[in-house]
């Protein structure tokens, strides 16, 4: 029985025939380096911010528990029950105006105690650490102080109080867990707001109590005691576990996004190197054969390429880990504002971990059955492989294949931070690679047995497709998935591009208007008309409310009960802007049941927004139970709306007939229209004149920092995909370079029967245009549906693809795989005959 080779001397033969530039490894280099540096910059970018949000939670949120309620402040009972939890802070937040002279500049009011912040401190900009201004003071941010030209020591009002900018904000401990604000933040002393009457009755405004609980008090215990003993508060609570949950909710989509775009990078890319791998072992089919007449048995020859595809292997994950890690910082400043906290630069052992784990594993599967072929033969059938192709049955591949791939499985499934999402992209990715293999089949079938062309050199293209060593499976599934990748680049990119056009109008209420008096509506028309005559006004009572229970009028659900709420019955977290009116809303329709009579004085109605309606099973006569301002107030459902969101214009998922709610001290809303070429000259000033409490925002602005924030966004998702495109690239370079190996023996014997530079060309011309051909439509059902899948079900917007664009772009695909071919070919005319006869 002949000795094994020890893995000392296989290195040494595998490090002497291994070329230091790993020529003929490249592919797989290539690959491993954009599949693991994806998934690693995706692991430590999220990563990051994870444990970013987790770490800082508590300065973040201000506290251990936050407890807010709209448009009233905690009663004295209620504030004493949060007291024995520990130190609190209470203050209120509000949209406002700050007047210097004529300029004036929108702000989100931060109002304090004396023991605000209870966490972290407040740095200025001229590096002063400070707590709560004093009274009469004001801490302004620098976006503000610049539209007023302001500077320390200077005098602004604010709701017709007269205050002293004390300081220019440079660091707020709490920004992030104050979410978005209709402007920059100002602080000052809790009294202010009182004494300019921002929380008079009706008012608009949020009071927020924080705490720091004493040693050994549960943060959920701690909520779940207050809302038992004060059910009807309608408090909203959030602790340092979710000090941020709308950034958490962003961050978590965008990372299960991320992961599956490096997760289809390394598919492809696993193709690509099962491609490489293959042209690799072809290249040296003499050298292994040589080693077998010289002794060598199939575990050496296992071991010696095992090394060299090892160590490219290793060297490619390292290059890929290395990337992955500097680019996460520019992956930061690329994303901008979208992301909650800089990331920076970061090492995530977890991360870089699971990459590698991935890249290796990818390699290991997809180099396997190459490799298992080269080992198997003896070393006549491999100096004949050209004519006779060797096969490998499927049992010999089961077990080693099967376990990198259960490997990966598992791997996926432990690591993923939603497994379902990341099992349905496995399935999806093994239906997908299914699919082309079968296809190929039918394609070297179909090309076998369907009527030879007159031309000759379409008979030979026809003929090259099912010839024996026909490289047709591999090339179906590396042209296939390429142009999938052309066409869901195209097809995300479009539709987010209308997705933007669609939800942010170019055309909107001028401005908006909150805080207007009940009682001084038509002052505050007269003062709009007086400056801009031609203005469109349109006013809506505004209050704000928590559901509390609906359902039949029998057994009505509690919200406090509810488990999971869906996502399309958001309105049952929290408190949500309501409104009543007489008559329908502009922009709504009644689709089940009935408005209610103008003049209705009979049973409290209410019409739902048809979403949330059939997301919780809300029918026509249910009842509905909210809570105002600490009342509780209840009415039958009378309608079903659906609501054109788009309009920009005031939209509320719950309307009441006028008798309900009436009673409820409340403001108004307003939304000033005007007319195109009129100018609004004057318009702001005499507004926060005449009602000094009011908060007046200008739309213009907030929809171009809409529209440049969700083009950040837009940006970011292209620049993630395009690597599954490159990857893609890398794979077609790849099967065209191995299908050109292949052909050598072809093109030769064809040179020498005659044929010329030029028949050649169109006999690869004539192949890939078939291929082509077939797979461009494969392409666009396959790209268009993963694409659908992306936009509708990770992002939830609609799916809005331009297909003369999608069209376009697979075109210019198709055509740049023909100029790939044809390049490729170039090498094969160089090659001389008598040369390359002896060499096979």
């Amino acid at each position: 029985m002949t000795a094994r080779l020890p893995w000392g001397m296989a290195w040494r033969i595998a490090r002497r025939e291994l070329s230091a530039r790993f020529r003929g490894l490249r592919l797989l280099l290539v690959c491993l380096f954009l599949g693991v540096g994806a998934l690693s910059a995706i692991g430590t970018l999220t990563g990051s911010i994870a444990d970013e949000l987790e770490t800082r939670g508590r300065e973040i949120l201000g506290g251990d528990v936050e407890a807010s309620v709209w448009q009233r402040e905690p009663s004295s009972e209620e504030l004493a029950a949060i007291r024995e939890l520990g130190t609190v802070s209470t203050g209120y937040r509000m949209q406002a105006i700050a007047v210097k002279g004529e300029l004036s500049a929108p702000i989100a009011l931060k109002s304090v105690d004396s023991n605000w912040p209870l966490i972290g401190t407040l740095e200025l900009a001229d590096g002063r650490k400070v707590g709560a201004p004093p009274s009469g003071v004001v801490y302004l941010s620098q976006g503000t102080a610049e539209r007023l030209d302001l500077s320390k020591g200077a005098s602004i009002t604010i709701g017709g109080t007269a205050l002293d900018v004390g300081g220019i904000i440079a660091k707020e401990p709490e920004k992030l867990g104050e979410g978005f604000n209709l402007g920059d933040i100002a602080i000052t002393r809790d009294d202010m707001p009182r004494r300019a009457g921002l929380t008079a009755p009706g008012a608009m405004y949020r009071t927020k109590t924080r705490a720091v609980l004493k040693p050994g008090i549960d943060p959920g215990r701690a909520i779940k005691d207050i809302e038992e003993r004060f059910p009807a508060a309608g408090f909203e609570f959030r602790t340092r576990d979710n000090a941020s949950p709308g950034t958490e909710r962003f961050v978590s989509r965008m990372g299960e996004f991320l992961v599956l775009v490096g997760l289809a990078a390394l598919v492809i890319a696993g193709i690509g190197i099962g491609g490489g791998v293959s042209s690799y072992l072809e290249a040296r089919r003499a050298s292994i054969a040589t080693f077998k007449v010289l002794g060598a048995t199939s575990q050496d020859i296992a071991r010696i390429y095992l090394l060299q595809i090892g160590l490219a292997a290793v060297v490619g994950s390292l290059a890929g880990l290395t990337a992955g890690v500097l680019v996460t910082p520019l992956l930061g400043q690329l994303l901008g504002e979208i992301l909650p906290v800089s990331p920076g630069f970061v090492l995530d052992g977890s991360a870089l971990l699971t990459a590698s784990t991935y890249g290796l594993l990818v390699a290991f599967i997809f180099s396997a059955p190459p490799l298992i072929r080269a080992k198997s033969f003896p070393a006549m059938a491999l100096m004949r492989a050209r004519v006779s192709p060797l096969t490998v049955p499927p049992r010999q591949l089961f077990w080693t294949v099967g376990a990198g791939l259960a490997a990966i499985v598992a791997t996926v499934l432990v690591t993923a931070s939603n497994p379902q999402i990341s099992a349905l992209f496995l399935a999806g990715a093994a239906g997908v690679l299914g699919f082309l293999g079968l296809l190929g089949w039918a394609i070297r079938k179909g090309a076998e047995h369907v009527p030879r062309p007159r031309n000759p050199l379409l008979r030979a293209g026809l003929a090259n497709l099912h010839r024996p060593s026909a490289q047709t499976g591999s090339l179906v599934t590396a042209l296939g998935f390429g142009l999938s990748a052309f066409v869901l680049l195209a097809a995300i990119q479009t539709s987010l591009d209308a997705n933007i056009r669609a939800r942010i109008p170019h055309r909107a209420p001028d401005y908006f208007v909150l805080d207007v008096p009940k009682d001084g509506e038509e002052q505050f028309r007269q003062a709009v008309l007086d400056t801009v005559p031609r203005a469109q006004i349109r006013t809506v009572p505004a209050l704000r409310a928590r559901i509390l229970a609906y359902g039949p009028e029998s057994a009505m659900t509690r919200v406090s009960n509810v488990e999971h709420i869906p996502d399309n019955a958001w309105a049952l977290r929290g408190e949500r802007g309501i409104t009543y009116h007489a008559k329908l809303p502009q922009g709504n329709e009644v689709i089940r049941g009935e408005w209610w009579p103008a003049d209705w004085v009979g049973e409290p109605l209410v019409s739902v927004e048809d979403e949330l309606a059939d997301a919780v099973g809300i029918e026509i006569g249910d009842m509905m139970t909210i809570s105002v301002l600490g009342v509780e107030r209840s009415a039958r459902v009378a309608s079903i709306r659906r609501i054109d969101w788009q309009n920009l214009s005031f939209n509320n998922v719950l309307v009441f007939s006028p008798n309900t709610l009436a009673d409820v001290p409340h403001n108004l809303a307003a939304t000033i229209n005007v007319p195109a070429g009129v100018t609004t000259q004057g318009l702001l000033g005499q507004l926060v004149r005449a009602f000094p409490s009011t908060s007046v925002i200008e739309t213009g602005g907030l929809l171009r920092e809409a529209r440049a924030l969700l083009s950040q966004m837009s940006a970011a998702i292209l620049s993630a995909a395009s690597v599954a495109v490159l990857a893609g690239l890398a794979v077609l370079l790849g099967a065209i370079a191995a299908a050109r190996a292949s052909r050598t023996y072809d093109n030769v014997i064809l040179r020498v029967l005659g044929a010329s530079r030029r028949q050649l060309l169109l006999l690869q011309l004539a192949e890939y245009g078939l291929l082509a051909l077939i797979l461009s439509g494969v392409a666009l059902v396959l790209g268009s549906a993963i694409g659908w899948a992306v936009i509708t079900g990770l992002f939830e917007f609609d799916w809005l693809p331009d297909w003369p664009k999608i069209l376009a772009v697979l075109v210019a695909g198709v055509a740049l795989i023909l100029g790939f071919a044809l390049a490729g070919s170039l090498q094969l005319l160089r090659a001389k005959p008598a040369q390359a006869l002896r060499e096979l």
